[in-house]
């Protein structure tokens, strides 16, 4: 952050889950924004007015370098849409934000993800537990990692932030519990859970990671930075009993039909993704907060409840005098 003026930010994927959340509170906390887009015209939207728009793509590095210019953050909130053609473009993508960063002296906001770690790593996952992901995009995860500690001796600052899966606000991106647990559209009365309901499982809701990034950066910060986020680690009994409450209904529990996603994988990217992290629903999976929370007296945390009411309400997923409550 640079005295004597507001904050400069440039988000890579503002038009996403992620990015457009932060977005959203970088404008509530005072700072300046700006986005690029392919189609400028075609990103602008109501809740993200403020933001300048930059015409440029995200995978050419000048765009993003010349996008960048003046700014004190960029924030890596790119991410291929329901994975495709993820393992290429993800850290192409990457890499364009890094160079803007190594040009400018920004420092690069991303944000981390549990894919990098194997069972080794379990239950409890700190700062320094070894990275051996078993799975291809975990590889990918930790060599874009690997990026990123590269950048920072060639003049990059970067802060990570890792939760587990988020929990949105709205419908559309590529989490969870919008692409495969709640069915959109229509009032709760079942899931499909895919996982053992007895194990805990790493949940994060959106809002709450960006008031941590927000908090984060108005510390003083190493070059480099990460911090894990607790969020939410709970039993599918408890998640479930959760989603109950916030649609003020009983919630009946389907198993997640693994051998049809598996039948269906070779002709469905998204599918083959999914069944990829399957083993983070077999073992029990948590992040250790504790740094966070050192460092800003204590971890921003919503109630589950709510958090699931407002992400229920974005699905169309709560019953019509919820609906209204919520508008």
């Amino acid at each position: 952050m640079k005295r004597g003026r507001p904050s400069t930010a440039l988000v890579i994927g503002a038009t996403g889950n992620f990015g457009g959340v932060l977005t959203r509170r970088l404008l509530a906390d005072g700072w300046q924004v700006s986005a690029l887009h392919r189609t400028p015209s075609k990103a602008a939207r109501p809740e993200l007015a403020g933001v300048q728009w930059r015409l440029g793509d995200a995978l050419v590095a000048a765009d993003v370098i010349r996008a960048a210019e003046g700014v004190d953050l960029i924030v890596h909130g790119a991410n291929p849409p329901s994975y495709r053609n993820w393992a290429e473009t993800a850290p192409q993508m990457l890499k364009s934000s890094l160079a803007a960063a190594e040009a400018t002296g920004a420092r690069l906001l991303f944000p981390g993800n549990i894919y990098n770690y194997g069972p080794d790593a379990f239950p409890r996952i700190a700062e320094d537990a070894p990275q051996s992901p078993r799975t291809r995009k975990g590889s990918i995860r930790v060599g874009m990692e690997q990026d990123l500690r590269a950048a920072v001796a060639a003049g990059a600052k970067v802060l990570i932030v890792r939760c587990g899966d988020f929990i949105a606000p709205n419908a559309g991106g590529s989490d969870w519990l919008s692409q495969a647990i709640v069915p959109r559209g229509k009032p709760l009365r079942s899931i499909r859970y895919p996982g053992d309901m007895d194990i805990r499982h790493a949940w994060a809701w959106l809002p709450d990671i960006a008031e941590t990034c927000t908090r984060l950066l108005a510390t003083p910060l190493a070059d480099f930075e990460t911090f894990h986020m607790t969020g939410y680690a709970v039993t599918g009994h408890e998640f479930v009993a959760a989603l109950a409450r916030a649609s003020d209904r009983p919630v009946q529990v389907n198993g997640l039909p693994w051998l049809a996603l598996q039948a269906l994988s070779p002709f469905n990217e998204t599918f083959r993704e999914l069944l990829e992290m399957r083993y983070l629903w077999q073992e029990e999976v948590a992040l250790d907060g504790a740094r966070l929370a050192a460092r800003l007296g204590s971890e921003p945390k919503t109630p589950l409840d709510e958090a699931l009411r407002q992400a229920l309400a974005g699905l169309g997923a709560l019953p019509t005098p919820n609906l209204s409550q919520a508008a």
